[in-house]
């Protein structure tokens, strides 16, 4: 049952502060005294000996405080943060362009960059690994394959009326958030440090800078504010910048900060992964599915990050929406000389869910039925087909209310009519239409991450100060969860203030993603806020009684619960239900229970109940639940050069029982707009040597105004609360993103009209200008020009030549 007064839309907690400018980031924060400026030198070659480092002119430089390379760390040079196979600073060889190899602190960033330059490195350049068919070519595992299977695929196959086979390439994608990497460090007593990191997993960040320092955890503190943007490429590749600045931080025992410029992070910073995806498969006449073979390779880049977590997400995305009775997934990372790629929005699920949806879209073309009919056919649902590949039931499956809604609030069917009479009528502009769902699992696939803390303070004044370990990067976390503190205390949302995410207040947190933010430090917070109403319930119902404890039993007799139900915290007040004029207000409670000595400060926890799964037999329940959505794009092509517009999007999100619908319904639009960039203008292009050529924002296209559909319709599906979360929600952080392959689709449908949709496109992500032209030419029909009869010679008129010229014009 939803808590009262929850789902209303209210303003982002740091509204006023953003559009002001008055909200903190790090690169904001007030310079303390002898701050210096870090500075990373990186590898300029892909893969390299390195034969000698000289430092001393860079150190003897005035104004250069520090000067590092990895004989310097006094701890253990990692950071790998599951796997301990990334140096913090390159030793003995360097593996990609933008490697760190060298650390410099000075007085202000001119000087940090003239030493730079007296910094000498001699390498001796070696082959490199680019791209995934190198890798593969060479064998280059980053670690072991992985497989999931359900029933007997080949048999299936070898059974199946129809049959067929592909591969799709999908491209990395840059996180772009507004803010760069930063992070401040500050030296205190005893060797201890404060780190103002702009990252999602505050507790990882610890854990990393102690392990480069020879530390403990306990003498790192990780305070975050809020992030100029993460979309996952701060959940360990902040850790990074952290350590940089940690071990400059000690070496000077001044305060340092680094903050990377654009170029500096796209280059030093991994993307979303590369997948090279192949799959075979078979289907019946009417298009359901029958078996699916999905062989999925990802560009892992020089170490592991979360490749092999992101795989696992893929893996079990690799079915989307749609139920397949015999199903084999096989997985790989392969190690290129590239930057270790990363977490990023949708967390290998897009990739794997691209895959699928180009089956889908394969099938209906080949069959000559329409595509969305084809995707409503293989739909989870009904008798026996309701069970993942991994063995995970659907329940709460919103799929076909969805299908039904946007079929007729899209006005599907009457579209697609006119978009086939438009396609009559032009020969160089084309429109296409697609509808794409998409069905996500929510939780943290590595089980024990699923877990969150809080501590929440109320204060003699009435006033409530909430800490949990979550991390609001423009997301609306914050601001959700303020007003959930205010609701349950019956107190205005001004009166609750919620913290920086802070190491020493809350510790061993998970990251915030996954989309599961809110799930998890919402419900953590909720369990606070009870002790904390459970303490000041038990004391008002003395003090109403006109009662004061005393005595050797003293405070357990004040805590007895046996009444405490009959005190209501509402409208700003603490009420008696049984006697209305038994009341005082929340602030007055707050005073007695504190005259009275009861803590007014607890913590609370959360870990979600029920799930887990094996993962080596790829089996089990490893979410908490499912998100769906569903979208529907048309898109208008420009067939000679690839130039395209989406017309119209509409989507229908199941947010549950939304907490906070207009910032549900803005994630929802980034997410799908984020999403439109990776499918369409976001690519990365690098040169032979591995130099990144796309590194800044005029040479990466990341979607601008016009690049959003002119006609955006999004809406959320109401009257389907969730009950595995707080106040009936569900997430909505990744699971838009995968919409956008709608668009993708309407544009391919668009190219594949030029052969009468009985050809396939030859299509890949993104689908470039240029990759939609190409496709669309080897599609169309070549054009016949009847030949002109050669004009005839005559004599020239004075002073002109002969009318050869006007002939071959």
């Amino acid at each position: 049952m939803r808590p009262p007064g929850t789902g209303e839309s209210l303003t982002h907690e740091s509204a006023g502060l953003h559009v002001t400018g008055a909200a903190l980031f790090v690169d904001d924060i007030p310079s303390p005294p002898g701050l210096l400026t870090g500075r990373v030198l990186y590898s300029p070659h892909a893969r390299a000996r390195i034969r000698a480092i000289n430092l001393e002119a860079a150190r003897a430089l005035p104004g250069v405080a520090a000067v590092l390379s990895h004989r310097d760390v006094p701890g253990e040079n990692q950071m790998g943060p599951v796997i301990r196979d990334e140096r913090c600073l390159a030793e003995g060889e360097v593996e990609c362009v933008g490697q760190a190899v060298v650390l410099i602190a000075a007085c202000d960033d001119e000087t940090a960059r003239r030493a730079a330059a007296l910094v000498s490195i001699e390498y001796e350049p070696l082959e490199a690994v680019l791209d995934i068919p190198a890798a593969m070519a060479r064998n280059a595992l980053l670690g072991p394959g992985r497989t999931m299977r359900r029933g007997d695929p080949e048999a299936a196959l070898a059974e199946s009326p129809h049959v067929m086979t592909g591969e799709l390439s999908t491209g990395a994608q840059e996180h772009w958030y507004l803010e760069t990497h930063a992070c401040l460090c500050i030296p205190g007593e005893s060797g201890d440090i404060t780190a103002y990191s702009s990252t999602q997993h505050p507790s990882e960040t610890q854990a990393i800078i102690a392990g480069v320092l020879g530390t403990r955890a306990h003498d790192v503190v990780v305070e975050v504010r809020r992030l100029g943007g993460g979309f996952g490429g701060k959940e360990t590749q902040a850790n990074h910048v952290a350590a940089w600045a940690a071990l400059l931080c000690r070496a000077a025992g001044r305060p340092v900060k680094i903050r990377l410029s654009r170029d500096d992070d796209m280059i030093i910073t991994g993307k979303r992964h590369p997948y090279l995806t192949r799959y075979e498969a078979g289907f019946a006449d009417d298009g359901v599915l029958r078996a699916l073979r999905v062989e999925l390779n990802a560009d892992g880049g020089i170490a592991s990050d979360l490749s092999f977590a992101i795989l696992e997400r893929a893996m079990l995305h690799a079915d989307n929406a749609y139920y397949v009775p015999h199903m084999s997934v096989s997985a790989r990372v392969w190690k290129t000389n590239l930057p270790s790629n990363t977490a990023m929005r949708g967390f290998g699920a897009p990739q794997a869910i691209a895959a699928i949806e180009t089956v889908m879209d394969r099938i209906a073309r080949e069959l000559g039925i329409d595509a969305a009919e084809v995707r409503r056919r293989n739909f989870y649902g009904g008798e026996g087909r309701n069970v993942t590949h991994y063995g995970q039931e659907v329940e709460g499956n919103r799929l076909e209310v969805l299908f039904g809604n946007i079929m007729a609030s899209s006005s599907y069917a009457a579209r697609r009519a006119e978009v086939n009479r438009f396609n009559a009528a032009h020969e160089f502009t084309r429109r296409g239409l697609a509808l794409t769902p998409v069905k996500f699992g929510i939780a943290f696939t590595t089980t024990f991450l699923n877990k969150a803390g809080a501590l929440v303070h109320v204060y003699g004044d009435g006033s409530v100060l909430v800490n949990h370990g979550g991390v609001e990067m423009g997301q609306g976390l914050h601001t959700k969860i303020r007003n959930l503190a205010a609701r349950e205390f019956g107190i205005p949302p001004d009166a609750v203030r919620v913290s920086a995410t802070n190491t020493s207040k809350v510790p061993n947190t998970s990251a915030t993603a996954a989309s599961s933010g809110t799930d998890l430090n919402a419900m953590a917070v909720l369990d606070a806020i009870r002790t904390l109403k459970s303490r000041m319930a038990a004391v008002m119902i003395h003090h109403f009684a006109g009662k004061a404890p005393s005595g050797p039993d003293h405070p357990d007799g004040l805590l007895d619960q046996s009444l405490a139900a009959e005190i209501v915290f509402k409208d700003g007040r603490v009420c008696d239900r049984r006697d209305p004029t038994r009341r005082v207000r929340f602030n007055e409670a707050a005073g007695i229970a504190i005259l009275r000595q009861v803590s007014l400060s607890a913590a609370g926890f959360y870990r979600v109940p029920g799930i887990g799964w094996n993962r080596e037999k790829g089996w089990g329940h490893p979410f908490n639940y499912y998100a769906f959505g569903m979208a529907v794009s048309e898109a208008e092509v420009d067939v000679l050069t690839g130039a395209h517009t989406v017309l119209r999007t509409d989507i229908l999100y199941d947010a549950g029982g939304s907490m906070n619908p207009a910032t549900d319904i803005g994630q929802i639009e980034g997410g799908f707009v984020q999403g439109l960039g990776w499918c369409t203008t976001e690519e990365i292009l690098r040169d032979a040597e591995g130099n990144l050529l796309t590194h800044s924002p005029d040479t990466y296209k990341i979607p601008a105004v016009h690049d959003i559909p002119r006609d955006f319709r999004v809406a959320l599906l109401e009257g389907f609360p969730n009950p595995a979360a707080v106040a009936g929600s569900k997430a909505v952080g990744e699971p838009p993103l995968m919409l956008a392959l709608s668009a993708w689709l309407a544009i391919k449908d668009a190219v594949s009209s030029l052969g009468g949709h009985a050809r396939e496109p030859a299509f890949r992500i993104p689908a470039t200008n240029e990759v939609i032209a190409f496709a669309a030419d080897a599609l169309r029909p070549p054009r016949v020009i009847p030949e002109k009869p050669r004009a005839s010679l005559t004599a020239s008129s004075p002073g002109t030549k002969s009318s050869s010229r006007e002939a071959h014009t």
